[in-house]
């Protein structure tokens, strides 16, 4: 058996259960989830339309193996949408490709970048290679990271820097054994965008000291400023990289399209780093189907159920963020679909007797971050993903109003 899966933590979801085992919520309240960042706004009917016919079409359908690559009309589908998106002119022969979903190929990415062998990688002999991870962070970085045969390195975010992460916190013998970065923006729990000048940061270090950076953009269409949020090839357009060095960006249509049972996204930026994931993915086993590469073709191309989606979220933010702002520390996030707010007290305390009391599920901050020098940087917060329908929202809010002037 691997041993390094003794070191995985439980996943927040396990935890949250673990947490509730035992308790039983108020049956005079329906129970409301803000718990599970899993879009529930309608998947557009173009898009099932597309699915349904791609299956019936043979041998185009589901009659033959695909290619690992995806098909030329969907890599084209990717470039032309960077195109529209962030004015990127990209190769869709070397520059991008399918994966079924960010977090698989987050997670796959890094098997495919990291050395772990003690004489070959840079750190010394039995000095295993690191990873740096955000704090509070997206649990698969520190999954991908201790299979890959790294150990994480977290990295906290400054709460009254709009959560930004404090890069020149890490000391430059931690930087010189770090072969992969991860970074999230818009970042989940936070909503924070990264800005033009961390990036210029984090690539002056990677030209430095040679490492990979994962960027992690699956919220990059769900925004609530005038200007859509800052992609990391984007920066690096702006800011001369046009080759992408070391660089690969992830994105899914789940949070964009409402599909997120669809499995479909791609990975764009360093042909040099595509052409690897490309050979690790053909051992892999991880090809799109046909059919999800035809719908998926059709999505990219459309962007009025995007702006509608968009709109969706906008109008639940403005109705349910000032509920909840009048007993909570909480305000409107750079983007995303999480509110994160800061409580009074314990956070596990928080979440377990607003379930048993008013039936409403929300994830602990401590769950989403790790301790480092003796601080959570989750402790005292919680994520509450607005997933649901505007009036199920508003609900929810109304009930964690009742139960923080009930603690008072």
């Amino acid at each position: 058996m691997n041993p390094m899966l003794g070191q995985l933590q439980p996943y927040p979801f396990e935890r949250l259960r673990q947490l509730f085992e035992g308790v039983c919520a108020d049956p005079a309240y329906r129970p409301i989830s803000l718990g599970i960042g899993e879009p529930k706004h309608p998947t557009p009917a173009f898009i099932a339309h597309a699915l349904n016919q791609s299956a019936n079409r043979i041998p185009s359908g589901l009659a033959g193996y695909p290619a690992t690559a995806g098909e030329t009309g969907l890599r084209a589908a990717f470039t032309t949408w960077l195109k529209s998106r962030y004015s990127l002119e990209l190769d869709p022969a070397t520059q991008v490709l399918p994966v079924n979903g960010s977090r698989e190929a987050l997670f796959a990415f890094a098997q495919t970048v990291v050395d772990s062998r003690p004489a070959s990688n840079g750190c010394g002999s039995g000095t295993a290679p690191l990873v740096i991870c955000p704090n509070p962070f997206y649990q698969i970085y520190e999954g991908a990271a201790l299979l890959a045969g790294a150990q994480p390195w977290f990295v906290a975010a400054d709460p009254a820097r709009n959560f930004a992460q404090d890069w020149d916190s890490v000391p430059v013998e931690v930087w010189s054994r770090t072969q992969l970065l991860f970074v999230c923006s818009p970042g989940n729990p936070t909503g924070a965008v990264m800005p033009l000048a961390e990036w210029e940061k984090l690539f002056v270090l990677s030209d430095r000291f040679g490492f990979a950076i994962a960027s992690d953009e699956c919220y990059s269409e769900i925004y609530f400023r005038d200007e859509p949020p800052l992609g990391g090839l984007e920066a690096a357009a702006t800011l001369g990289r046009a080759d992408f060095k070391n660089l690969m960006s992830f994105t899914s249509l789940s949070k964009r399209s409402n599909v997120p049972g669809m499995r479909s996204g791609f990975v764009a930026g360093d042909a040099n780093l595509i052409k690897q994931f490309l050979l690790y993915r053909t051992y892999h086993g991880s090809a799109m189907s046909p059919v999800v590469q035809a719908a998926s073709i059709a999505a990219w191309a459309d962007e009025d159920h995007v702006i509608a989606n968009r709109a969706m979220y906008r109008n639940k933010f403005a109705r349910v963020t000032p509920i909840l702002s009048s007993v909570v520390d909480v305000a409107l996030p750079d983007a995303g679909f999480y509110l994160w707010a800061k409580v009074h007290g314990s956070d596990t305390d928080f979440a377990r007797e607003l379930f048993a009391l008013y039936n409403v599920t929300v994830l602990p901050g401590s769950y989403l971050a790790r301790e480092v020098h003796g601080v959570n940087p989750g402790a005292q917060r919680i994520r509450m993903a607005l997933v649901a329908e505007t009036a199920e929202c508003e609900e929810a809010a109304q009930r964690i109003v009742q139960f923080v002037k009930s603690r008072i």
